[in-house]
């Protein structure tokens, strides 16, 4: 994108939504909403291998059983819509204030240097942050009980498993990531777009299919569902690097 094109973009995300962009209920609601769409491809994914044997194949773990049914993915959204409302929504709403930097969005748009430098750091600084907290959740033995137990229930996971956790788990990484941002001093476009960035790569880490990446520094969804067999491994979300530096790495047991 050029800068005309980033401004375009900006002016039309701005253009009679000021009230939305600066409301404290936007970070949730945003985050809940990109999620299920987000989720909706794998859906029909998992919906056409449970006719399909071609499809089955696809899946990342075919010989383990059939995709999860639609039964599955239907309580498993009313259990995150339920958190949603109860604890993140509210939660979120009382945080988003304090990391504010301003009544009034910015005129101009990031230049396109800055959107893509920012988009980086972010990834970098989030995926950073959760391989920490990811890996005391798990080295402690009341962290895990009481906030990360709940995911590990799916050993075979799903795209909308990925937001299937305890309140305490989700509002932790939604802090995260808005904190990640905030520390960075983000433009609030290129704050989006990591939002919707992060959404998009907890789906498909999750996903059970393997998609390809650009990079081999990124894990993808072999990485993060040898986690799920191996808990005391690939704690980093979306990187590689981190695992290796302290040996918590292993190579996909899955493919």
């Amino acid at each position: 994108m050029d800068a005309p094109v980033l401004q375009g973009l900006w002016d039309w995300v701005r253009a009679g939504q000021e009230d939305i962009l600066l409301s404290p209920y936007l970070p949730a609601s945003y985050a809940l909403l990109t999620h299920v769409l987000l989720c909706a491809p794998f859906l029909a994914l998992d919906a056409a291998g449970s006719v399909s044997a071609r499809v089955r194949g696809w899946r990342i773990a075919a010989g383990s059983g059939p995709p999860p049914s639609l039964r599955s993915w239907l309580d498993c959204f009313g259990r995150v819509l339920f958190k949603y409302a109860l604890a993140i929504l509210p939660a979120t709403a009382l945080v988003q204030p304090l990391l504010r930097r301003g009544a009034e969005l910015p005129p101009r748009a990031p230049s396109c240097r800055r959107l893509c430098a920012e988009l980086a750091a972010c990834c970098l600084l989030f995926d950073a942050f959760v391989f920490v907290w990811h890996y005391y959740l798990h080295r402690v033995p009341w962290l895990y009980r009481r906030i990360h137990q709940q995911h590990h229930k799916h050993r075979i996971p799903f795209a909308l498993a990925a937001q299937d956790a305890s309140s305490a788990e989700l509002l932790s990484l939604m802090l995260l990531a808005l904190g990640s941002a905030w520390l960075l001093g983000c433009h609030p476009l290129s704050e989006l777009l990591f939002h919707l960035l992060n959404s998009w790569l907890a789906v498909e880490d999750h996903c059970g299919y393997n998609l390809p990446r650009p990079l081999s520094i990124l894990g993808g969804a072999p990485h993060h569902q040898t986690h799920h067999i191996h808990p005391n491994t690939n704690y980093a979300p979306y990187f590689t690097h981190w695992d290796r530096l302290f040996g918590t790495y292993r190579a996909s047991v899955v493919r």
